[in-house]
């Protein structure tokens, strides 16, 4: 009698086959090794990288009238210097596999400069007139300093389906990194002291939390003077769409800005007119931003598509901010893509309130908007209106970027040796281009360059005559060059 003969004997069989399988793989599970915190560290995740760039500016203007300690400059009356600034940053850091629900990072920052000939802007105002490296006042400016320190350190635990916590030193980038991101393309970039909170439990929506007691700027310059909190939660449309709405409250009360914000003149007129000297150097920045974004791409064939954004947002006072802080922010535009083409045209305004402030973007990565060539990254106190025009083509490894910006103000403005009526509207115009090129996985290349032209010259008040040197708010004619060679472990 063989088994396939009788039934009791074939499911005795199967019983027996199962339990010598079971057995089998038990004894497999017990000759596997214990998963070790070392382990979890070798199967981790690199976080190294090393970029070299070289910077040109090229900016028309005189040399500031005073000294950053506030005496009198000899040179006020002789053209700034052309700025070359080659430097070298290394990020070498590494985060390890989860061990029971836990993992960490440590990334350290090394920025060197390779050479000296330009002004870092490092005595801690930041974008302020009054920004400039001792000694170093007749070059144009190139915010890359000299720093050696701890870029990222962080524990994360992901104890939680589809949750994420973080606490420690971080990166963070959000949406198009308008209102909070690392400004990753200065060599010191700009990180964050505090806890965050990933969670995608909900379908098709992702929630960030954060409350960060500190931050370091990318003059390495460390601001603990407050706290900032985030709400931002993205809902997936389809694929390529999101709906976002966003809560930043930035309770810091000073982030360097002061001058920058609220006026930054220093004659008796513009003190006057609540344009200038320590009042507005010491206004407290606190501030909060609230909106909601409609951004994505709709592909029609998998050849052709369009682009759409429309955002709103609006700044207002807080945790004891200025009064004068109350503006409104918004960006509405549309494109094209036919297969490795696209093509769009923006419109984005930071409005003014009545010339006294306008809509301000202290956290973001800035460089990204009204031009590569930094002429904004603080908004003047006319607002600005900037439309612009954005082409992107990719062959193969290469990537080519063009755009051009026509940058006017939300109200107008005086200008020089205009006399008492407010006569400008138009800041300039800026166009910029670049190429980059993937070499490999690990290799990225890039030649960029920007113009900005000016257009009406800019006056912070009435009556500033033309024969006033060194900086009388004016928006300068500005060349930059960038050479950039990164490789990425």
């Amino acid at each position: 009698m063989n088994a396939n003969s009788h039934p009791r004997l074939r499911q005795v069989s199967v019983a027996i086959l199962l339990a010598a399988l079971s057995m089998q793989a038990m004894a497999e599970e017990e000759a596997l090794p214990e998963y070790t915190f070392m382990d979890a560290i070798k199967t981790g995740k690199n976080m190294t990288s090393f970029r070299l760039r070289y910077e040109n500016v090229q900016q028309d203007g005189l040399q500031p009238p005073t000294l950053p300690n506030g005496t009198a400059n000899p040179g006020a009356t002789q053209d700034l210097k052309d700025a070359n600034a080659l430097t070298m940053r290394s990020l070498i850091g590494w985060q390890t596999a989860p061990y029971h629900n836990f993992s960490f990072a440590a990334q350290l920052i090394n920025v060197s400069k390779l050479t000296d000939n330009f002004n870092d802007s490092t005595n801690s105002t930041l974008t302020n007139s009054v920004s400039n490296q001792a000694g170093k006042i007749e070059y144009a400016k190139v915010v890359d300093p000299d720093y050696t320190g701890l870029n990222q350190l962080f524990v994360e635990w992901t104890g939680i389906k589809n949750t994420r916590v973080r606490a420690g030193r971080q990166q963070v980038n959000l949406d198009n990194v308008r209102f909070i991101g690392d400004i990753a393309f200065r060599q010191v970039m700009q990180v964050f002291d505090g806890v965050s909170i990933f969670n995608k439990t909900i379908p098709d929506t992702e929630i960030f939390l954060a409350h960060f007691e500190s931050l370091e700027q990318i003059t390495a310059k460390h601001r603990s003077d407050g706290a900032l909190d985030i709400v931002n939660a993205r809902y997936r449309i389809s694929p390529t769409e999101f709906l976002v709405g966003y809560a930043y409250l930035d309770g810091f009360q000073d982030l360097g800005m002061g001058r920058a914000w609220f006026g930054n003149g220093t004659t008796a007129a513009a003190i006057a007119a609540g344009k200038g000297g320590a009042a507005n150097q010491n206004a407290d920045q606190g501030n909060k931003i609230i909106g909601a974004r409609l951004d994505g791409t709709h592909p029609f064939t998998p050849n052709y598509r369009a682009h759409y954004t429309a955002e709103y947002a609006k700044q207002t006072d807080y945790s004891n901010g200025d009064s004068r802080i109350d503006a409104h922010y918004y960006k509405l535009g549309g494109g094209f893509g036919i297969d490795n083409f696209n093509m769009r045209v923006d419109q984005e305004l930071l409005s003014s309130n009545n010339g006294k402030y306008a809509f301000q973007t202290p956290l973001g990565t800035n460089h990204l908007f009204q031009g590569w060539v930094d002429k904004f990254l603080a908004t003047p106190l006319e607002g600005i209106k900037d439309t612009f025009v954005t082409a992107t083509y990719r062959y193969g490894d290469f990537l080519f970027f063009a755009d051009y910006h026509l940058i006017d103000s939300d109200e107008d403005f005086h200008t020089v040796g205009g006399g008492n009526r407010t006569n400008g509207s138009r800041y300039g115009k800026e166009w910029n281009a670049a190429v980059t090129w993937n070499v490999d996985k690990n290799w990225m290349t890039k030649l960029e360059y920007g113009k900005f032209t000016e257009g009406d010259r800019y006056a912070l008040t009435a009556n500033v005559p033309d024969s006033i040197p060194g900086n009388r708010g004016r928006v300068r004619d500005t060349e930059k060059l960038w050479l950039t060679a990164m490789y990425t472990f």
